[in-house]
Order: structure tokens, then sequence, then C-alpha cells
């Protein structure tokens, strides 16, 4: 997918505390009149700060102390992005990405990190300009720091704070001539050590020559006042995870050979004078994290540190990912330029996704120490929870690989990509969401995945594609994705007010596709917006509409694979609406459902090749259009099952990129073919053969080493193998109907609302013996070929001749 994203640029400190040092939650405390009324504190900026430029700023507040406090709570944010510091230990970073409308403020107790006598609070946040990433929305550079009670409001952001502007900032661009692909991250940083006031986030640090900050106006708080401008709003998701990373190894050495001990910390490297030399680092598999590089000396020098998922050979194609002789690193860099100093860190302002890592060295006239290099981990702090286990050791591979995927495609939303976008798109979310739930059980994200969503919509009705994004972008088809999204959340959780909040939202897009109808054929006719449905070669980059991904009749009108997506959705939609007492609703839903299938099978079906077409001129067939057509019920029973097996194999077809293969074996499983997954899984089988450590957008040649909707493996493996899903809304109770295909015996456990539910099967002779355990005071059934069994609370074991 393509849009553009942010450059959340920093630390350059000279003791940067480690990551880990974040307080326990990041979670508002706060039950104050702060949630309602205008803040005593006021946003404050540089007196010189321009309004959306690039610029780095350092903030400080000195305070005393006459005893160390139990608790000390400050609220605090920044536009665009901050890391918030107390005595020199790193405390937050932020804020949660979102919009103006709703902006996110943490809330940290500060006591584990305060002292008696004097303390220092300090930020630096930073602005990326033009070369801001898509995925940050900005007003003007600005920080608030808020106390909680009487107790800590003498640290309010107010005249009393101080500010610096570091110049030792500059962005550094991509070097998209050799990238040769679209990638909207920030821009790396280049920082110049001798500009830099070092030590600046310390108690110790003399600010005197500081400026007083400029005040722009009260924080307040969301619905206040009559001007949208950063209107607040607790941390809705926890602060991220940022846990230390040692590098693997060194791959390939040029001018210098670094100790076997290096990449442990446990020896340093030294450069002499007037030298170059380049050490290319192997993480082993791919991460993100912030790169900390510490040096002393080298005044005059550069570091340049590069980051990649793969090596390129020269063809431009990344191959093995494991080789790299013939290959070179091609991608985001950083730079620093040392100033001399002892002990000094480099820490890039956000974080870097990378298998490879690249450290080049310049000196000049001093030799230049590197003392260590390692990463700091972060991502959203999802944890594996939920298991799968079986006879198939690939599987286990494909499992770990696949949750490592959906692991770096999280931070404060999900995103496609790490590398190239970090862009939330709700094609990829809706697949991400469902293996968080299966596999940590935490819904938080999804939740504000489907609140931003919903407040992205435009005022015609639809939603755009992908969310917070500074450059806005409409995929129609995603906006139905949404609303399945909201149709999987009902299913997996009980949250009646926030599924109700989001129902106006559903009929607005549902509207907007009515206002699409051609009436005279009964199916969608031309359709704005850019309708992307998969990336096929047959469906390429079409530059003279500027997009590609979409099918025949999308622009033209009579897209059957569109109509039966709205189809599909219709029906979905009509469940919400009687579930949540609107049957006239529903009703209205399921006849245009119904509808759009009958037009379909009469336009689009072709007896001759007994499959639908694209269209109704029947030139074009997908498996698109057929997965639709099982999935939104336009066939069922055994046609559906005789269809969609030949449709699967059918190489004649258009076919399924790695991420429509999500909906292609979703109708599989509904056709009664679900023992058929597990051979499906070739391409992910293909991409570990080849190295991969994640999984890729799509078969080489990829641009994407690791992106989130070809993940969906992890839940398909407890969902379809396992059979692991709701019986009934909020995942009352539970279905289990395992799909084990050649598995001798295959193990599972599921992430449930109150607790777990596990399932141990195991083939003796020609039956199967199934141990499930469920969560106190939940119930469900367990069907095996055709006969089905009532489950109760806790464990019990089954036998099935």
């Amino acid at each position: 997918m393509k849009s553009r994203i942010l450059l959340l640029l920093l630390c350059v400190v000279n003791a940067i505390a480690a990551p880990q040092d974040h307080g326990p939650s990041g979670l508002s405390s706060s039950t104050s009149p702060l949630l309602t009324e205008r803040w005593p504190a006021f946003w404050v900026t540089h007196p010189a700060a321009p309004k959306n430029e690039y610029g780095v700023y350092l903030f400080r507040k000195q305070f005393e102390l006459a005893k160390r406090p139990e608790h000390f709570v400050v609220h605090v944010t920044a536009d665009s992005r901050y890391r918030f510091f107390v005595n020199g230990h790193s405390v937050s970073f932020g804020p949660q990405r979102g919009d103006p409308l709703v902006w996110r403020y943490e809330s940290v107790d500060l006591a584990p990190w305060l002292r008696e006598g004097t303390n220092v609070l300090a930020a630096q946040v930073w602005s990326g300009g033009e070369d801001a990433a898509f995925a940050i929305m900005s007003l003007r550079t600005g920080f608030l720091l808020q106390g909680d009670t009487t107790a800590e409001r003498a640290v309010d952001t107010n005249e009393s704070w101080k500010v610096f502007h570091d110049e030792a900032y500059r962005p550094l661009p991509h070097d998209r001539a050799r990238l040769k692909t679209f990638i909207v991250v920030g821009a790396g940083d280049r920082v110049d050590g001798r500009l830099h006031p070092w030590g600046w986030e310390t108690a110790e640090f003399n600010d005197q020559a500081w400026s007083s900050v400029r005040v722009l106006g009260h924080g307040i708080p969301l619905g206040w006042g009559t001007d949208v401008g950063w209107w607040l709003k607790p941390r809705s998701i926890p602060l991220m995870e940022e846990t230390p990373l040692r590098l693997a190894r060194v791959r390939r050495s040029l001018g210098i050979q670094p100790a076997a001990d290096f990449v442990a910390g446990k020896s340093a490297l030294t450069l002499p004078a007037h030298t170059h030399a380049s050490v290319l680092f192997d993480q082993d598999y791919e991460t993100s994290a912030f790169p900390q590089l510490t040096v002393s000396g080298g005044l005059g020098g550069k570091v340049t540190l590069s980051y990649a998922e793969a090596l390129f050979d020269e063809h431009g194609q990344k191959g093995n990912r494991d080789e790299i002789e013939h290959r070179e690193l091609v991608g985001i860099s950083d730079e620093f330029h040392p100033d001399g100093g002892a002990h000094r860190r480099f820490v890039p302002m956000d974080f870097r996704t990378y298998r490879y890592l690249q450290l080049d060295l310049e000196t000049s006239d001093e030799p230049l120490v590197v003392e260590d290099l390692h990463g700091v981990f972060t991502g959203y702090p999802f944890e594996e929870r939920g298991s799968f286990s079986s006879d198939d050791p690939i599987l286990a591979r494909v499992w770990t690989v696949g949750w490592r995927t959906a692991r770096l495609c999280a931070f404060e939303t999900y995103v496609d990509c790490p590398y190239y976008e970090q862009l939330q798109y709700i094609g990829d979310t809706r697949i991400q969401s469902l293996i968080s739930l299966y596999v940590s059980g935490d819904d938080r994200l999804m939740r504000n995945a489907i609140e931003l969503f919903d407040r992205s919509r435009l005022s015609e009705g639809l939603t755009q594609s992908r969310y917070p994004s500074a450059s806005p972008q409409v995929i129609n088809t995603f906006s139905l994705f949404w609303i399945d999204m909201i149709h999987d959340y009902w299913r997996h959780r009980t949250d009646d007010d926030f599924i109700r909040a989001r129902l106006a939202g559903m009929e607005t897009v549902l509207g907007w596709f009515d206002r699409q109808m051609d009436a005279k054929t009964g199916l969608l006719g031309p359709l704005p917006y850019w309708t992307f449905v998969d990336w096929t070669k047959e469906w390429p980059w079409n530059e003279a509409l500027g997009y590609g991904g979409t099918p025949a009749g999308a622009h033209e009108g009579g897209s059957a694979t569109v109509s039966l997506q709205l189809a599909a959705t219709l029906q979905r939609a009509a469940e919400l609406s009687r579930a949540f007492g609107r049957d006239d609703l529903a009703v209205r839903y399921e006849q245009r459902a119904l509808g759009l299938r009958q037009a379909v099978k009469t336009l689009c079906w072709d007896e001759k090749r007994r499959l639908f077409a694209d269209t109704p001129e029947k030139k074009v067939f997908s498996q698109h259009a057929n997965i639709m057509a099982v999935l939104s019920g336009a066939i069922e029973g055994e046609a559906a099952r005789e269809l969609i097996e030949r449709v699967a194999h059918d190489a004649s077809l258009i076919q399924c990129s790695t991420y429509f293969r999500f909906y292609l074996l979703r109708a599989m499983k509904q056709a009664g073919l679900g023992d058929e997954y597990l051979a499906m899984l070739g391409p992910w089988r293909d991409m570990l053969a080849k190295g991969l450590t994640t999984f890729a957008e799509q078969p080489d040649p990829t641009r994407s080493d690791c992106h989130a909707w070809s993940a969906s493996p992890v839940y398909e493996l407890l969902a379809t193998v396992c059979g692991i899903e709701p019986g009934s809304p909020g995942f009352a109770t539970v279905r289990i109907e395992p799909h084990l295909g050649a598995l001798q015996h295959a193990e599972g456990k599921v992430m449930h609302p109150k607790g777990e539910v596990s399932v141990a099967l195991v083939r003796e002779k020609t039956g199967l013996r199934a141990t499930v355990s469920l969560p106190a005071s939940v119930t469900g059934i367990f069907v095996w070929q055709g006969k089905t069994v009532e489950l109760k609370p806790g464990e019990q074991v089954l036998q099935f001749p």
C-alpha cells in the first residue's frame, strides 16, 4: 500500500536512560476536572519556532523537593513528537498517534525517578517539517505538561520553563533514486555533535543561557470551547515496549576487524585517524529498535548507520535473505558527526526497522573509539499468550515468523509495514486485529483503530483507507472492511456502547454505496475513488488513473467482485443492526444483499466455465469474484464447495496475492474445505525457504519484507486448524471445529475475555481424542465430522470413533 509517514527524530544525549525506565502504565490516572475544564498549564514553544517547519527543541524545568514524594503524576504531550526525561531518565515517548480532534496525552507517575533536592524535567520535542511522515498529523510545534493535582502543578508548562533550539539536528532525506520505491517514513537524522548541548536532560546542566518559552495557550480537554485545537484526551493504549536487544553477529567488515565479543558489548572498536571502515551486522531476524551508538573521540569524523530488511544484488533483487555475497545494503540512514567528547551516545529520534545494520566510519585527525552498538526493541507491548504446536515442524516456524510480523506491524497504531510506511490501513488492520485478539487477548489497539477510522469519515460517508494520515487517501472497498471489523469485534467482545457508537458511521458508509448502484443492472456502477482489491500482475499500476490493484468493472461499473463484497458486508451490517434493535434497517440491508447476489448470478455467471466472471461481459475471470460469491452466500452448499475447490487450483484465473489468500482460505472453510487449509500454505513455506524472518507484502520481487496482512496464518492456525471460534456474539459461547488436514496432532490456546480456551487434538487410528478446556461459566460445542458434542466449563476429554 502507499502513503506518507512521520519523522520522529531523536535522541543524541550523553546518557539517555535505558528506555525500559518507562512508568508502569502510561495511562491516565486523572479523575479530576482536567477531563472537563480548561487546563492551568499552557502549550509552550521556542520564541523563534516556526509553526510547522523542521526543528528539534529541548525544554527544561528545574525544581526543588523537600523530600521524595510517594506519587507525582503529570500529564504530558507534544506536537508532533517528544521524549520526556526525569533527572536524565527517559520515562515517556509519544504522544499516541492520532489527530488534532482527539489529541492524546500520556499520564506518568514520576515518583520513582525523583529525589530530595534539585530535580529537572526535560523534553526533546521535534517536528518533521517537509520530511515528516504521513502517519503524523500536526498543528504546530509545541509542548504541554500538566500536574495532576495542586501538589504537582508547580511544574506546569508556563513562562518558568526554559527552551533551546537544538541546531545539531538536520533531516537526512532518503535516497529515493537508489531505493526506487514508495517510502514515506520520516527522514533519517543528521546530527552534528559539536552543536549539541550534551547532558542537557540532567539536573547538573546549566541552562542559564537558554531562552524562556513562548506561551501559546491553555491545554483544553475534548469538547471544550469554540475551536478545535489539540482537544486533549487521555492515552487509550499502553506505552510502547522498549527492551535492550544485542546484535547477533558481524557478517562483513572492511578496514577494521571487530573483536568477536564486540556485539556482546564486551569490547570496543578503535579506528585510527584518517581511516575509512565499514562493518555489516546481522540481527539474524528483522526487528524494530532504537539503535544505540556510543563513541569517544573522533572530532571531525563521520559515522553513518544504515538499515535494511535485506541486501540487494546487482540486479536489484533480494533473493535469499541470508546471503550477503555480491550484495549491498540500500536503505534508510542516520549520520552522526562526533564532537570529540567521551562516551557520546547517538540514538535516532525514531525507531528503525532492520535485519541488517551497516556501520560506516570515517575519521579525520582524531581516532574514533566505538564503545558499543546495540538496539532497544520497541513496539506495542503485546504478550504472546496464545500458542500453537503440531507434528509439522514447519508450522512452528510459520507461527514464529507470523507472530514476529504481527508484532513489528503494531506500534501506537497498527501499521502496514514498519520499514516503508508505518501507516494504519483498514485492509491490513482487520487481519492484524484478529491475530491480536487470539494471541494476546488485548483488544485496545483494535478499539483504537475502529475509532480512528470512524473519525476519518468524509462528509459523503466513506472512511479514509488509512488513518491517521497527513495525506488523505480513500479506498472505497476498505470502508466495507471497516464495517467487517466492527462485526469481528462484536463477535469477540461484549462492548455494546462502543459498537452502538459506530452504527451511525456504518450507515453512512452503506449509504454511499447505495448511491453508487446501477438501477438498470442491480450491480454497482462506476465507483469514485480507489477501488483497490488486490495486487495482481493483471491489475498493475495505471499511470493514467493514478492507481492499481483494481478489478475489471470498478472504474466502468459492473464489478462482480465489489458488488459481492458489498453484499457480504450488508449481511454483517444486518446482524449488527438486528442485535441493536434496528430490525427495519436489518431487513433493508438483507434485501439489498439479496438483490446484489441475484444480479451477479444473473449477469455474471458463466455456465460454460461454471465460474463467476468479473463483469457481465464475461471476458475476465478471477479468483476474487468467486471467493466473494462464496463469502456473500451467492452460492452455497455443495455447489459452493465444488466451485471454490476448482477456483483454488485454477491457474488460468487471476490469482490472489498473499493478502487476498486470507479471503480465499476463509471461503474454502465456509464451503466445507477447511481441511485443505494447510496444503494452501505454499507461499508462506516459500518465504521461509528464502530466509525471510517476517512475511513479505507479496511474493518476490517484493518491496516490504514485513507486511501485516501476510501474518494471517497465525490466526488461522488457531481459528481453522484448531477450529476455535466464537459460537455467539461477545464470545459468550465457543464453537470448536478442527481442520487438521494431514496433521496427526495439534494443540492450540486462544485468549478469551474470561480466560483461555485450549484444545489438544490427537488422531487415534480412525478416530480423534480431543482434550478441551473452557473458562469458568463458558459453554460451547465441539464439531467433528458431522457430530456435535456439548462443551461445559473446565477440562473435558472427548473421544470420537
